[in-house]
């Protein structure tokens, strides 16, 4: 399942129509000059056709907390173009002027926060071979800052396997739609004897592995209503942390 966020991508009308309008309610100042930057990008095929279609810039920390319990938050930092498209479905912004009302919170609140039951949040914990399950989220916000959507929450796991073993992480969506950028350090917070090991993706391999699913056909002719192959954790980049005292 897609993040609701996402999920009504392939129903948005008329892209490029909506992205002009916002761009002449600017009224030729400089943020005019940048939605029209936005809205040749919108015109690219391989904008619309390639996959990852979402970029998303991720910060992550392991939380410790007084209990032992074991929490993971991210922070996603979403894109120009795909926060062009979430204002434009979700009417929000209308005056240009990049804040929300009141109003306009709620209805980002009540669309985006309020997550379908089979969406798992685009976060693997796992010791070994186990994949450890995670809680519901807490502490959820969406905000819209300076024109770009900003989102942060806080997954508890539910129940670890050893308490002795790291933890390995992994920020993905399984089909890729959406690209996660991990950015900065994976900070600890709550202990001050764990270390952090992040090992980049083999990218080489990962694109390897999306031709040989897609036996040679092209990522870009993969339509926005087909199902792409299951290829984001070869994408993810690794997260290991290692404490010198039982988790």
């Amino acid at each position: 399942m897609t993040h609701p966020a996402i999920t009504g991508a392939s129903q948005w009308p008329d892209w490029f129509t909506l992205c002009i309008v916002r761009a002449l309610t600017e009224r030729y100042s400089n943020r005019m000059f940048r939605w029209l930057t936005l809205c040749a990008a919108l015109m690219a095929p391989a904008q619309l056709a390639a996959h990852p279609h979402v970029f998303v810039r991720t910060k992550m920390a392991v939380v410790f907390d007084d209990s032992g319990e074991i929490s993971v938050r991210l922070q996603w930092y979403y894109d120009e173009y795909f926060s062009l498209l979430v204002t434009a479905d979700l009417g929000l912004d209308p005056d240009g002027d990049m804040l929300l009302t009141a109003d306009e919170q709620a209805l980002l609140d009540e669309q985006i926060t309020a997550w379908p039951a089979d969406y798992t949040g685009d976060l693997e914990v796992v010791q070994g071979a186990t994949v450890l399950p995670l809680a519901e989220k807490r502490n959820h916000r969406m905000t819209f800052e300076n024109g770009l959507f900003y989102e942060v929450h806080l997954r508890p796991i539910a129940e670890i396997a050893d308490r002795n073993a790291p933890l390995t992480l992994l920020a993905y969506d399984p089909h890729y739609y959406v690209a996660y950028d991990l950015e900065g350090p994976v900070v600890i917070e709550g202990r001050d004897d764990c270390t952090v090991t992040v090992t980049p993706a083999n990218l080489d391999a990962a694109y390897t592995t999306v031709e040989e699913l897609l036996y040679g056909r092209p990522a870009s002719d993969v339509g926005p209503d087909e199902e792409f192959p299951e290829v984001g954790q070869a994408f993810a980049d690794t997260v290991t942390v290692t404490c010198a005292a039982p988790l």
